[in-house]
């Protein structure tokens, strides 16, 4: 159901969802063990220098996520090797652990269409972006544009849950569907959706996994930039 404000998740249940062409929901792809590792693994990233900030937007306000990049810096509205808008430091490397993630995803997500998509049979990530919601944090609708290649994009959630808003291709406003998406699950979009505006509507304080030992949300990202 489309702009209804009922949860996708609510109407099929917790098992595979494509709510709109290109775009694939995995609930439960990563297991607990692996999610710990993950949360390990951003908490070295995060660590200065090249560490994770707060970003101020064009406008002159701040994101109520912070975010850490790995093989390039994503800034308002752009990438570059440094920190541009923050230490200055040059950003951290692409970790290959996410590449390898990334390239399962998607083979998992397609299947025997992962030719039909665009980018996905050859699809070669170089770009994590790890966003952290702390409890109240938001992100408004927006598209992923700085990328020179429509390659499909990883989005891996972890810790709290979370209403995730997958709009359309073309306005912020409606058509949009509203997808739960908990710890572990996979997000892939890709193909007619590659460029849909997304966002997070809100968080679900208290709702992580307390194996975690993480408070609030984490999402990371992995793009294909094209820039190489």
């Amino acid at each position: 159901m489309r702009g209804g404000g009922v949860f996708a998740g609510e109407l099929f249940g917790r098992g595979r969802e494509e709510p709109a062409d290109g775009v694939v929901l995995v609930p439960g792809w990563l297991g607990v063990a692996e999610q710990r590792e993950l949360v390990a693994a951003c908490r070295e990233w995060a660590r200065p220098p090249a560490g994770m900030r707060s970003v101020v937007l064009p406008g002159g306000g701040a994101m109520s996520v912070r975010t850490v990049s790995l093989g390039w810096h994503w800034y308002p509205y752009g990438y570059a090797r440094t920190v541009v808008d923050g230490d200055g430091a040059p950003v951290k490397p692409f970790p290959e652990v996410l590449g390898g993630l990334a390239r399962r995803a998607v083979a998992q997500a397609y299947g025997e269409r992962v030719g039909e998509v665009a980018g996905a049979a050859g699809f070669a990530p170089d770009i994590a972006v790890v966003n952290h919601y702390p409890h109240g944090a938001r992100m408004g609708l927006h598209q992923d544009r700085e990328e020179r290649v429509n390659a499909p994009v990883v989005s891996l959630s972890l810790g709290d849950e979370c209403v995730f808003r997958l709009g359309n291709t073309e306005t912020r406003t409606r058509p949009w569907t509203d997808l739960r998406l908990c710890g572990g699950d996979l997000l892939v979009f890709g193909g007619e959706s590659r460029f849909a505006y997304h966002g997070v509507v809100r968080t679900l304080p208290g709702t992580a996994d307390p194996e975690l030992g993480l408070t609030g949300r984490l999402n990371i990202t992995v793009r294909q930039s094209g820039l190489a």
